[in-house]
């Protein structure tokens, strides 16, 4: 996807996004495909910092909110791989490994992932590929929480997104994202990481939101 190969280009400046699953930043008006189930009527915003919201205490002080989160909606439908996919102009880039382990998820279970920390390989992604091992992903990695935006540009599997806080939390998983799709997709909670596995694979090991995960790499 974007920010990886499905899952970017500032598409506010009307630049052409350059990868499968890449970020988007564009405060365009298509709607955004959310988490949850369905598509939301508002429109994208740019990916900006959110700090986390506060509430008030009863002794009249404040405190951090709970953390964001949207919660799994209904199975989405079984999406398919490309038919065919576009010709792979440059070959993959060669990216460090790590592994992450979803460690409240029933015998904690754990895939190896290819880790995209710098803007090419973000806007590289999981483009042009026409299959991914099992127990294997791409993580999408930032130093700050924003509203991340994807999109499954050349990106030829179809594929689950995690979108992840800082602190490990699953605030959001969109299941079954199609591909060669280019609607931007994401969650309206700040993230410092996006998860792209095989689609089918979260919901498959008993993963939901709100659940932690550890990273190591």
């Amino acid at each position: 996807m974007l920010a990886r190969g499905g899952s970017f280009l500032l598409l506010a400046l009307g630049l052409t996004l350059g990868c499968a699953c890449n970020r988007t930043e564009e405060p365009a008006s298509p709607p955004l495909a959310e988490a949850g189930g369905g598509s939301a009527g508002t429109s994208i915003a740019a990916e900006t910092s959110a700090p986390l919201p506060t509430q008030t205490s009863a002794a009249g002080g404040t405190t951090a909110a709970p953390a964001c989160t949207v919660p799994f909606g209904e199975p989405a439908p079984i999406a398919s791989k490309a038919l065919q996919c576009p010709k792979d102009p440059t070959g993959n880039l060669k990216l460090p490994v790590g592994r992450v382990t979803f460690v409240d998820a029933p015998n904690s279970p754990s895939a190896e992932v290819e880790l995209a920390r710098d803007e090419a390989s973000r806007e590289r992604g999981l483009m042009y590929r026409t299959s991914m091992p099992d127990d294997s992903g791409m993580l999408f990695s930032w130093q700050d929480e924003r509203v991340r935006n994807f999109w499954m540009r050349n990106t030829c599997i179809p594929l689950d997104m995690l979108y992840i806080t800082k602190d490990g939390t699953i605030a959001g998983i969109l299941e079954q994202v199609p591909t060669l799709n280019e609607a931007p997709r994401g969650i309206k909670c700040p993230v410092a990481h996006v998860l792209e596995l095989n689609a089918g694979w979260a919901r498959s090991h008993g993963i939901a939101p709100g659940m932690k995960v550890k990273i190591e790499g």
